[in-house]
Order: structure tokens, then C-alpha cells, then sequence
């Protein structure tokens, strides 16, 4: 009965917003636009709309502050015309006012920021999940070459930027730049052009001085960038290797790299200081400058009377209410440009070609019996090296069929292609006579098994990490695999039993236990096919025979392709094929290939006489 597998998830439609990396602000905003403003959200737009709203209301409550104080002031002074009374009751009025706006403001920024926490924060999640779900796409060419430590600082770093520039840019320039042209229409019609022309050269001469500044300190934060992720990436990278940096006694070796890293982080963090110290000295001058030159004019309008006290306050409060947004405005440009350049770091891990994607028209691969075929298949990692020459075997449905040969022929990078980790160079990989590069990867991989010679388990319980070869599967069936793997009784004997965490990479487990494990998930997962992949190479001859009975119940009925260095663990196999400089050289049983006496003999004679290889068990990986 042929069976469907299921597709592959779709792509998140969100994956190709950031599909450029650009250090312009409004390419990143506009890349933000359709997280910002989803068109399968109404509450995510209404959000934005109610933040918008009470943006505007907030800055129109701060505007009328210093009105406010304005006319409390002149009520306050003494004019021979009014009574105590009434001198008393209009300021009580004002005060009242000029308390309420403020509170007022206070209050709609504050809604405002509760208001469009959750359009930022989903934004931010919405982002880094298309970030995730492309380096989960990306080729093992990437990442094999990749640096961790220097990858998981960019993503991070690039999910709070975003964070910052949403922030900044909507909540602190905009209102701003509104604020600044409500002031200098005020101070226009008020009293002069000449105040509005003061406070508007104040203001431009300020915001001119910090880009110019700020983009000169670009360097040193991209250098202090750099030599951050670096000497992270060293220090993981050293933690990773912990046994193997205390085998070779070179802990102090590791120490005097981690602290280079840290000294030219060192170095480039205090130029970026001493030019940050420059910036804040320069802007206080110029903010100093125009407070001096507007408050003079205010006092000799008042010398000339054609200014009230309340006036030279008016003023006053003005300009200091925007000295505040302004002095900040330093550092939202500022932290506008690292965000920038954080974001471009992390987008540009968007740019990476996945190099192995699904073609347009994948379909799900539809498996009937599971019969797998190399046909003429040719592959490098580098197109001026070839690794497999014109390799071509079937493997029939339930049967089995071994690969050999001696280190460097390929036999591993036959795995690989099998997973379609990378494509062919040539010829085709099939099964069931569908091409590999027309059926979708989730399809592909959901039908096959793999036990490998190395088993790294994640960090979590046991439990995790026999259902991770099906997520959501139940306690019972976990269990159930366990104890065909017969790994149950040893789980049960520890002392949080299946939900003891393993370690780092499993480190807490022996070999034989992580590969039982291995095992179990394998069962649990119930692939039409299995590859064992040196599965048991790494092991001691007794872990290595129980083992071998574990993996002949697994492959009992299944289509089993067995990558092995040890021939007396493949005997049995349907067929063998022996690999050499990529090609297949010798095929055939095992008692054919003796009896042929090439490669395969000459092999089986060494191995014999240098006894690495244990005793095959008889029936292990028998054919069915």
C-alpha cells in the first residue's frame, strides 16, 4: 500500500522581508512594514493606530505645559487692578491646568508604550522565528563552516535592535521633529520669527553636529562588533572542546586567545568612548548656546516692556522641554545607527543562499516498499575535487545492502546525499523511482532512519531525546521504544528515570547508552528506511554485539543501507559494496567477495590479523 508522508512546512511568507541587508533607515522600515502592520491582523492594526493617536495627544498635552505655566506666572504678578481674591483664584486655575497636562501627557505616552509593547514584541518574535527557520534551511556546507558563538551574538543582537529602532524611531524622532515645529510656530506667533529663527538654528545646528559626529563613531562601533563576536566565539568554541583543551594541558594557551579577543574589544571600546565623550561635549555647547541667545532676547523684551515675566518663562520652559528630547535625540540617533548595524549582521544571514531548497513543484514522497537507487551519481564538495565517481547501486525494498572501505572513499558523503544534505553533481538519487530533488526535504527526511557512529543529544531529559524522533508522541509510546531498544531497565534505574537530563551533548551518557537512545528514537520515529552510519565503530567489542541484536530488530523488514568500517559487522548483508577513491570497485556477499580475492579480501585479511574487529554475531543485520 503506497503511503503519503507529509509535506514540508510552508516557508514563513515573513522570511523574505528582511531579504537584503541595507544600513538605510527607511529600507529597514520598510522591511519592518509588514510585521508592524500584518494584513492578517485587525487587533495588531488597531494597535498601531490607538499608539498613534495617544502619541499625538501626548505631545499636544506637553505643548500646552508651558502655556499654562505661562499665564499662572503673569497671573502671579503683581498689576494694581485685581483683588487678592481674584489674584488668587485664576492661578489656582492654572496650576490646575498646567498639573493636568502634564499628567496627561505622562498618562498617553505611557499607554502608548503599553498599548504598542505587544505590536514590538511580535514583531521581534516574527523576525527572529524567520531568522531561525532559515538557518535550519541553510545547507550543512554553512554550517560546517559557520562560528557559533559569532552567530547566536548576531541573531541576538539583531532581535534587540529591532526592539530599539521600533522604539526610537516611532516614539522619539517623529514626535520630536513635531514637537520641535509646534514650538517654533508658538514662538512665532507669540512674539518674533526671530525666536522661532534662534530656537529652529539651535535645533538644526544640533541634529547636524550629532550625524556628522555619530557617523564618524560608525568605525568603532562596528570594530567593537567585531571583536565582540570573536572573542565569544573563542570562548564557546574553547568551552565546546573543554575535555580537549584539558587533555593537551593547554588551558593557558586558551586563556592568552580569549584574552586577545578581549583586549582588542578593549581598545575599540575605549576610542568609541572617547569619541561619544566629544559628541556630549559639543551638543551640550551648542544646546548652552541657543538657551543663552533666546533667554537674552526674552530679558530684553522685557527691558523694552514688550515682554511679560511669563513670557521670559514661556520661553525658558520651551527651550529646556526640548533640550530634554534633543539631548536624548544624540542618543537615539546613535543607538539608531548600532541597531542599523546589528540588523544588517543579522539580515545578512538572510542573504545565505540555502543552496539545497525545494523546487516549486516538490511534491511529498510517496513511499512503495522503499527501494533506493544511486544512479550514476556524481558529487564534490568542491567543484575541482571529486568525491563520488559514477556510483550506482540499488538497495531492493526490506533488504539490505552494506557500504565499506577504507577512510576517505565516501562513504559518508553517501549519507549525506541520501538526506539530501547537499544535491548531486550528476546522475540522480531516488526512491521508489522518485528523484530526491523533486519531493519536499520534511517528506524526505520523515521517511528515513539514521543511527549514526557519533549520537549528540541535546541538552534535556531522556525522555526529550527519545521523542524528539516524533514530537508530541505520548509517554507510553516512548516508553514502548525504550524497551525495544532495551534501554528501558537502565533509564528506569536512574534517579529521575526518564526525565534525567543527559548533558551537554549527552555527555553525562556512555557510548553504548547514547547510542541505545539513538536507537529508541529511531523506533519511535518508524522510517521506511534506516541508515546506520558507523553506527557502532565507536563502541567495545561486548557494548558492540548487544548493540548489533538491537539494530537487527530495528532494520527487521526494512529497506537498511549499513555504512560500516568494520566488515564483520556486514557479513550478512544482501549485498557489499566496497568503495574506494569514490568509486565502487568490487560488489557482492560476503563469502563471494572472499572468494573473488580483491579489495574486499585484502581488507577482511588485515582486519583479521590486527583484531580490531569483534566477533560477528551470526544473523546480525540478516537479510529478511
Amino acid at each position: 500500500m503506497r503511503r503519503s508522508l507529509p509535506p514540508s512546512p510552508p516557508a514563513s511568507p515573513d522570511s523574505s522581508a528582511f531579504s537584503r541587508p541595507s544600513g538605510d533607515l527607511r529600507a529597514a522600515i520598510r522591511s519592518l512594514a509588514p510585521y508592524i502592520w500584518p494584513q492578517e491582523s485587525v487587533e495588531t492594526r488597531v494597535r498601531v493606530v490607538l499608539a498613534m493617536l495617544l502619541l499625538v495627544g501626548a505631545k499636544v498635552a506637553n505643548v500646552y505645559v508651558p502655556i499654562f505655566y505661562k499665564h499662572a506666572v503673569d497671573a502671579l504678578t503683581p498689576a494694581g487692578g485685581a483683588g487678592v481674591g481674584a489674584a488668587v483664584a485664576i492661578p489656582l486655575g492654572l496650576i490646575v491646568a498646567y498639573g493636568l497636562a502634564r499628567v496627561t501627557s505622562l498618562i498617553f505616552a505611557e499607554l502608548r508604550d503599553a498599548v504598542f509593547a505587544t505590536v514590538a514584541q511580535r514583531t521581534i518574535r516574527k523576525v527572529a522565528l524567520s531568522v531561525f527557520r532559515h538557518l535550519h534551511a541553510l545547507s550543512l556546507r554553512f554550517h560546517l563552516e559557520r562560528q557559533t558563538g559569532g552567530l547566536t551574538r548576531s541573531l541576538e543582537r539583531g532581535t534587540r535592535a529591532i526592539e530599539s529602532l521600533l522604539r526610537y524611531t516611532l516614539f522619539s524622532i517623529v514626535p520630536t521633529l513635531v514637537e520641535i515645529a509646534l514650538v517654533c510656530a508658538i514662538l512665532w506667533k507669540l512674539f518674533s520669527v526671530w525666536f522661532a529663527l534662534a530656537t529652529f538654528v539651535t535645533v538644526m545646528g544640533y541634529i547636524l553636529y550629532t550625524f556628522f559626529v555619530s557617523e564618524w563613531r560608525i568605525k568603532f562601533r562596528r570594530l567593537m562588533n567585531d571583536t565582540d563576536s570573536k572573542a565569544n566565539t573563542k570562548a564557546i568554541d574553547s568551552l565546546l572542546n573543554y575535555e580537549t583543551v584539558k587533555y593537551f594541558g593547554n588551558e593557558e594557551h586558551e586563556a592568552r586567545r580569549y584574552d586577545g579577543a578581549l583586549q582588542s574589544y578593549e581598545a575599540a571600546a575605549v576610542r568609541s568612548q572617547q569619541s561619544l565623550s566629544l559628541l556630549n561635549v559639543g551638543q551640550s555647547a551648542i544646546i548652552s548656546l541657543g538657551l543663552a541667545v533666546v533667554m537674552g532676547m526674552a530679558a530684553k523684551g522685557i527691558a523694552d516692556g514688550t515682554m511679560s515675566l511669563g513670557d521670559f518663562v514661556l520661553v525658558n520652559t520651551y527651550l529646556l522641554q526640548l533640550y530634554q528630547p534633543l539631548n536624548f535625540f544624540g542618543v537615539v540617533y546613535r543607538e539608531i545607527k548600532q541597531s542599523l548595524i546589528d540588523i544588517e549582521s543579522m539580515v545578512t544571514l538572510l542573504a545565505v543562499d540555502r543552496e539545497v531548497a525545494d523546487s516549486p513543484h516538490a511534491k511529498p514522497l510517496q513511499i512503495d516498499g522503499a527501494e533506493l537507487r544511486f544512479e550514476n551519481v556524481e558529487f564534490g564538495y568542491d567543484p575541482r575535487r571529486a568525491i563520488l565517481k559514477d556510483v550506482s547501486f540499488t538497495v531492493p525494498a526490506g533488504k539490505t545492502v552494506a557500504i565499506v572501505g577504507p577512510s576517505g572513499a565516501g562513504k559518508s558523503t553517501i549519507s549525506r546525499l541520501l538526506f539530501r544534505f547537499y544535491d548531486v553533481n550528476g546522475g540522480r538519487v531516488t526512491i521508489d523511482g522518485q528523484d530526491l530533488r523533486d519531493v519536499t526535504q520534511a517528506s524526505l527526511r520523515a521517511s528515513i532512519g539514521i543511527v549514526p557512529q557519533d549520537t549528540v543529544l541535546f541538552n534535556d531529559t531522556v525522555f526529550y531525546n527519545i521523542a524528539y524522533g516524533r514530537p508530541g508522541a505520548s509517554p507510553a509510546e516512548v516508553e514502548r521504544a525504550a524497551r525495544l531498544a532495551h534501554i528501558h531497565d537502565f533509564i528506569m534505574a536512574l534517579p529521575d528515570g526518564y526525565q534525567t537530563t543527559v548533558g551537554e551533548r549527552g555527555l553525562k551518557l556512555s557510548g553504548g547508552e547514547k547510542q541505545r537512545v539513538a536507537i529508541a528514537r529511531t523506533i519511535l520515529k518508524d522510517p521506511a528506511i534506516l541508515l546506520f552510519d558507523e553506527a557502532t565503530s565507536a563502541l567495545d567489542t561486548h557494548t558492540e554485539r548487544e548493540i548489533q541484536a538491537n539494530l537487527r530488530e530495528v532494520s527487521r523488514g526494512r529497506t537498511t543501507l549499513v555504512i560500516a568500517h568494520r566488515l564483520s559487522t556486514v557479513i550478512d548483508a544482501d549485498e557489499i559494496l566496497v568503495l574506494e577513491a569514490g568509486r565502487v570497485i568490487e560488489r557482492g556477499r560476503h563469502a563471494d567477495l572472499l572468494a573473488a580475492r580483491g579489495a574486499y579480501a585484502a581488507l577482511w585479511a588485515r582486519q583479521q590479523e590486527s583484531s580490531q574487529g569483534p566477533t560477528p554475531l551470526p544473523g546480525v543485520l540478516a537479510p529478511t
